[in-house]
């Protein structure tokens, strides 16, 4: 019997668990991880920031059913990998010992990097459920005295759609509210141009991005770097394509939500040999360590270059399918391992999403993820929010249910007219 542990009961972890179940062997132990009890549809968090999801639309607690497919769960969190020595060192003094362990716990979000960035600080955030619900407490009382909006993310970011789709989401409830000519509105981002993703442009989403921040009258800074955040005040450093500094920014704001850089979690960070400098975890092609062969990982903590070198700071996005193909492939190679065999199966890195604009949305698909791509399109239009809708019902269902099947797969580029990912 092999003791297989996930660390983190996300969209990576959850779906982690299931697949592991069904790829281990009868005898073998899954066992998950998390400092939450619940299992929460990440996507939909900029809909909680304006009230249009309540928490519990979004969330499930995991252990009923992770329980019904016979995994073990444990809800608290990790203090310290130790994989050395093949054990976990849990916040509550307890240690669990594995014989395979994949990482898949999401990110540490660093709001610090920034002075009065996040939730404790001046701004606002979505990446968790918990960040989005004290959003929209903030947003009801800023509907009742509007201001200026600053919105996007800062240096070192890497996930940009849910900046885009949180500052079309908010026009479009100022918009229903009938104040949107209360609200100056600027976006605010790394990127070296409006819709580059982290991921280079996909298609023409450049020139479609401007066009709806345009239509929409949302001013945009590029090549920005944010220093600062005072109440009610952010300072920003817009910089050319050399990296120098070529404006300084005081922008005044009565709401405002900036996505943070990304890093590794407290429990892995600094451990040689299994994270990069900013704490991800480092795999092959196989999403195994090289030091520790029996250490995978998923997900956002996966440690991925950037596409290219821009002047200030970028990240790469770890989008939807890409976390399933990683899945599929980590549970195939645990298996073939357990079988005595040596790992075959790769993840396809291809990027997919779909970001919902309150009204309307985008589609983008990036085949691969690093150009030139065999695929590389993007789509605008209403068919998007309500693909977007359809797919949060579709996706949390099958986390009740415990579902394999690859619904990024299946569900997306059913869209598009696609069969298969090649």
């Amino acid at each position: 019997m092999a003791h297989i542990v996930i660390l983190g009961a996300g969209v990576g972890g959850m779906t982690m668990a299931y697949e592991m179940r069904e790829s281990a062997r009868a005898e073998d132990k899954v066992t998950v991880i998390s400092n939450n009890s619940y299992f929460q549809f990440t996507p939909s968090n900029p809909w909680v920031g304006v009230n249009w999801r309540k928490r519990d639309d979004v969330t499930l607690e995991a252990a009923p059913y992770l329980n019904k497919k016979n995994i073990d769960f444990i809800p608290v969190g990790a203090a310290r990998v130790h994989p050395d020595r093949n054990q976990i060192d849990l916040t509550d003094g307890r240690t669990v010992d594995y014989d395979f362990l994949v990482i898949a716990t999401g990110p540490k979000l660093a709001f610090d990097e920034v002075p009065g960035l996040g939730p404790e600080g001046y701004t606002q955030s979505v990446c968790t459920v918990d960040h989005a619900q004290a959003a929209g407490r903030a947003w009801d009382d800023f509907v009742k005295n509007p201001g200026p909006i600053v919105v996007g993310a800062v240096q070192g970011a890497s996930c940009y759609g849910p900046a885009y789709e949180y500052a079309m989401i908010m026009d479009t409830d100022l918009r229903k509210r009938k104040i949107r000519d209360r609200v100056p509105m600027t976006y605010v981002t790394a990127e070296p141009y409006i819709g580059h993703l982290g991921l280079g442009g996909v298609g023409d989403s450049k020139g479609m991005l401007e066009s709806v921040l345009r239509e929409r009258h949302i001013k945009w800074i590029c090549n920005a770097k944010v220093t600062k955040v005072e109440a009610g005040k952010m300072f920003v450093a817009e910089h050319n394509d050399k990296g120098e500094v070529i404006k300084e920014h005081e922008l005044p704001f009565g709401y405002s939500m900036m996505l943070p850089a990304f890093k590794g979690i407290d429990a892995v960070f600094g451990i040689e040999g299994l994270t990069n400098p900013r704490g991800f975890i480092t795999i092959d092609p196989y999403q195994r360590n090289a030091k520790y062969p029996n250490v995978y990982s998923v997900g956002v903590c996966v440690a991925i270059p950037p596409v290219e070198v821009t002047p200030v700071p970028t990240g790469t996005p770890k989008t939807g399918y890409m976390i399933e193909s990683m899945v599929t492939a980590t549970a195939h190679n645990i298996r073939a391992v357990l079988d005595g065999r040596e790992p075959a199966e790769k993840a396809t890195w291809n990027a997919i999403c779909l970001a919902d604009f309150g009204d309307t949305g985008a589609a983008f698909v990036a085949l691969p993820q690093i150009p030139p791509r065999n695929v590389n399109w993007f789509k605008e239009g209403k068919w998007v929010h309500l693909a977007k809708v359809a797919f949060e019902k579709y996706f949390i269902r099958k986390m009740k249910k415990g579902s394999t099947e690859p619904l990024y797969e299946k569900y997306v580029l059913g869209l598009m007219g696609i069969k298969k990912l090649k």
